[in-house]
């Protein structure tokens, strides 16, 4: 995957353009609804090219990447990170134009939706209340609520039509001139904004052709699932992490007896089942693998080493967990271990992978919490952000993390460290990679052992000598 720097230069120009105008309303959606989830860099860089934008207009002068990172205070990998995320979440498309030498942007800001659209969302609404808890959750909610205009009682309503108030002239025929100054030009378009979409995954993602083998077309017909029920089996699939033959039941409960599917029904039912099998939990919004621009192997691994970094990159921590004990689910108390470590101390996928493997091949394959929290402030304060970055530090740092895993630090009677025996498993990549050094201390390991039998024999020849002097003293 590219890095960063290959995907944009501080010299590189960009514009900003809006697809319709964004009000200030839109402010408060985006701070109360959007940054919970999206986090305070990526909110922070939505304002300041919204910023760019003059009143009333939909584009912006040119400018300089090089100038962003110095408004913003950040470096082009934290703005090229936040970038993506907005782009993940639909809050701006990414235009980009390559010449020989130059190269340049444009970045396209959509407004957010509508409290309501978010909501009613069915997988931002799910990730926000995982965020923030019911109590906040329901704050927000009466926040963008309020009672609905209706009449009270006794009102009746008057309002007179269009045809009541106003009556048609009769103009002349209209000419072509005319006619054109009415219609929209292919240049220009009127200042405005059309609704926003939600989120919507890649119908690609789930295997309908599996889904639909296992239908019975007297249960489910064919016509039943329509684009918008797709949308929403993609959509569901991928928040509750639900294959195509746990989804078959769920759509069937979700047939009403118009033998078409209810798409409130559909969610209902996809949650229900998610919490039965996670006790009671709702998901969080995190990332799935390592982010592109932290991946080191652009091309096809050709080394054990690299196919290793490759896997801890391109795998979740929740798959690697599977991996690691044979394609069981992982246990909720482990997950949560982990969903704490990536928001709390805010690692990398690919960093907690490396996490994983340590400490569980080092604490008889368990995920001790405390254990992994004080090896995780370490590597977050360390600013580790890849896992070539993570190993090396667990090779340097082995041995104090020895003295974690037994909760003290072992010291000898004259308080001064002793080397704790190494019997622990480690992972393949530190016997790896430390293979070397390895074969030095075992080559070493006889003589040193065969010097320490002398030096002991030595040492009580000495004390003979020195009791039989002072017996020979206390005879004379």
């Amino acid at each position: 995957m590219a890095q960063h720097w290959q995907e944009m230069l501080p010299i590189d120009r960009y514009t900003v353009a809006a697809s319709g105008l964004l009000h200030d309303y839109d402010r408060k959606v985006l701070t109360l609804l959007y940054q919970p989830l999206i986090g305070s860099e990526c909110f922070s860089l939505y304002m300041t090219l919204w910023a760019e934008l003059e009143e009333n207009r939909l584009w912006s002068s040119s400018n300089s990447h090089h100038s962003l990172m110095n408004f913003m205070g950040m470096g082009l990998k934290d703005i090229y990170e936040a970038r993506l995320k907005l782009e993940g979440i639909g809050l701006l498309k990414v235009y980009v134009n390559k010449d020989e030498e130059t190269r340049s942007f444009i970045y396209e800001l959509l407004p957010p939706l509508t409290p309501e659209q978010f909501f009613l969302d069915g997988m931002l609404n799910i990730y926000l209340y995982k965020k923030l808890g019911k109590n906040q959750f329901m704050r927000l909610k009466r926040f963008f609520s309020d009672q609905k205009v209706q009449p009270a009682r006794g009102y009746k309503e008057v309002t007179k039509a269009f045809q009541d108030v106003f009556q048609s002239g009769h103009p002349g025929s209209f000419d072509d001139e005319v006619v054109q100054l009415m219609n929209e030009t292919d240049e220009e378009g009127y200042i405005g904004r059309r609704e926003q979409e939600g989120i919507q995954i890649g119908n690609e993602d789930f295997n309908f052709e599996l889904l639909q083998a296992g239908l019975n077309e007297s249960l489910v017909p064919k016509k039943a699932l329509t684009v918008k029920v797709k949308e929403s089996i993609s959509n569901l699939a991928f928040l509750y992490g639900i294959d195509p033959i746990q989804m078959k039941n769920i759509v069937i409960s979700a047939v009403n007896e118009d033998n078409e599917i209810n798409i409130d029904e559909l969610r209902k039912s996809a949650r229900d089942w998610y919490q039965f099998q996670n006790q009671d939990m709702l998901p969080s919004l995190i990332d799935r693998v390592q982010p592109a621009s932290h991946q080191s192997q652009k091309k096809q691994p050709e080394t054990q080493e690299e196919e290793l970094i490759r896997y801890l990159e391109i795998t979740s921590p929740r798959q690697l967990l599977k991996d690691i004990s044979g394609g069981a689910e992982p246990s909720k108390g482990d997950l949560q271990i982990i969903e704490d470590v990536m928001f709390q101390q805010k690692l990398l996928p690919g960093v907690i992978n490396v996490l994983i493997q340590y400490v569980m091949l080092k604490t008889d394959m368990k995920l001790t919490k405390g254990y992994v929290e004080k090896i995780a402030g370490h590597w977050a304060r360390k600013k580790i952000k890849t896992p070539q970055a993570a190993i090396e530090l667990a090779k340097k740092e082995h041995r104090q993390y020895l003295d974690w895993a037994e909760g003290k630090k072992t010291a000898g009677p004259t308080g001064n460290k002793r080397k704790p025996i190494r019997t622990e498993m480690l992972p393949d990549w530190f016997d790896e990679n430390s293979s070397k050094a390895s074969k030095k201390e075992q080559a070493q390991q006889p003589n040193s052992e065969k010097e320490q039998y002398e030096r002991e024999l030595k040492k009580r020849e000495l004390k003979e000598k020195l009791k039989k002097l002072r017996s020979q003293e206390v005879t004379d």
